[in-house]
């Protein structure tokens, strides 16, 4: 079933210092919540509302990205039920939903955290092409 919404709950970035020497750059999403979701925009109540959080921080504390929101994901309501039993019991994601989902959140985020550190004029958290002469 489909992907119905992405949202973008809170966004922050912060540059704390200049960068001198070797940088260190670690990504980290990880799923914070997972609920049943009802849309006003149809009677469906089949709606998972993944809540998540996707961090950067450029180490020693030079700068750091935090981006906060939800993914809603429509599915049967059998399938639903099964998602959030599994989810309640051991904090997992079935093996095929997890890559959809977490693929979707890492693909939009790191969309935003790339064009947030021109902003605050931090380097690229992920490594772009570099032409080299020959």
């Amino acid at each position: 079933m489909p992907i119905v919404g992405f949202n973008f709950e809170k966004i922050t970035i912060e540059k704390t210092s200049q960068i001198t020497g070797k940088l260190n750059i670690k990504n980290d999403l990880s799923i914070k919540s997972l609920e049943q979701e009802k849309l006003n925009l149809t009677s469906a109540e089949n709606v998972l509302k993944f809540n998540f959080e996707f961090l950067v921080n450029y180490e020693p504390k030079v700068g750091k990205i935090n981006l906060n929101g939800n993914v809603l994901y429509m599915e049967d309501e059998k399938k639903v039920k099964e998602i959030l039993d599994g989810w309640k019991k051991d904090k997992k994601l079935p093996e095929d939903l997890a890559p959809q989902i977490l693929n979707t959140i890492l693909a939009k985020c790191n969309i935003k955290a790339l064009s947030l550190t021109q902003e605050v004029n931090l380097p690229p958290h992920i490594r772009l092409p570099v032409l080299k002469p020959k």
